[in-house]
């Protein structure tokens, strides 16, 4: 038996593009039924704003016209169409109550996941928490419970928290981000060899995992 397709995705949890981009990926390979290939997802950590201070006083909107300096106006017609867009994908983004922080510490802890094997569930539920529920996951005891309900270890992953054991990962995820010239997220990499750039639709998906797929058969 041939192994897995890999795809690495090198995304971040306050990115609203990522998650479209997930939900977009899961609907391309759901598409193509019985033809899709088998694959193996990893996750990638990647920092949009590292300098995001962990209790950010404002919302969404007042931490993008800073961070951009966009007009306000700008800035509310652009989140308007990125939930337009969350929405046509099945997701709910709910920015007047999304809490902006920083997310070094949710990188690693979707380390931690994936030394256990929980890492797809934890990034699932981190960007519902997150876009959805407004959880302030720069907080440990979110985080933790977070972690619990993705199926893991609280304790455990509170010690990992703690004990900062994981960033050395992520930091070496943003360095290999440097290296391949990935400048934003989300980016996928296919079998190692294909790039595949921004939150693209479903339909591009299942081309090109189809393309890849029969490149390896033959």
């Amino acid at each position: 038996m041939s192994e897995p397709l890999t795809i690495d995705i090198w995304s971040d949890v306050a990115c609203p593009w990522c998650y479209i981009g997930k939900r977009h990926l899961e609907q391309g390979l759901a598409a193509l039924g019985a033809d899709a290939p088998d694959v193996r997802i990893e996750y990638h950590s990647f920092e949009l704003a590292p300098d995001t201070p962990v209790d950010f006083a404002g919302s969404e909107v007042d931490f993008l016209v800073g961070a951009k300096g966009l007009p306000r106006q700008q800035v509310l017609t652009m989140l308007d169409r990125v939930t337009g867009v969350a929405a046509e994908a099945g997701l709910t983004y709910d920015f007047d109550r999304l809490q902006h922080t920083k997310t070094l510490k949710a990188h690693e802890l979707l380390h931690f996941a994936k030394a256990h094997g929980r890492q797809l569930e934890l990034e699932e539920r981190l960007f519902r928490a997150y876009f959805t529920e407004g959880v302030h996951v720069g907080r440990l005891d979110e985080l933790v419970r977070l972690a619990e309900e993705a199926g893991l270890d609280g304790s455990a992953a509170r010690e990992a928290l703690e004990s900062g054991r994981y960033a050395d990962d992520v930091q070496e995820d943003i360095d290999r981000a440097r290296q391949l010239g990935i400048t934003g997220v989300p980016f996928f990499v296919l079998d190692g060899k294909y790039g595949v750039s921004g939150a693209q639709p479903a339909e591009v998906f299942a081309q090109a995992l189809s393309q890849v797929a029969a490149e390896r058969a033959a």
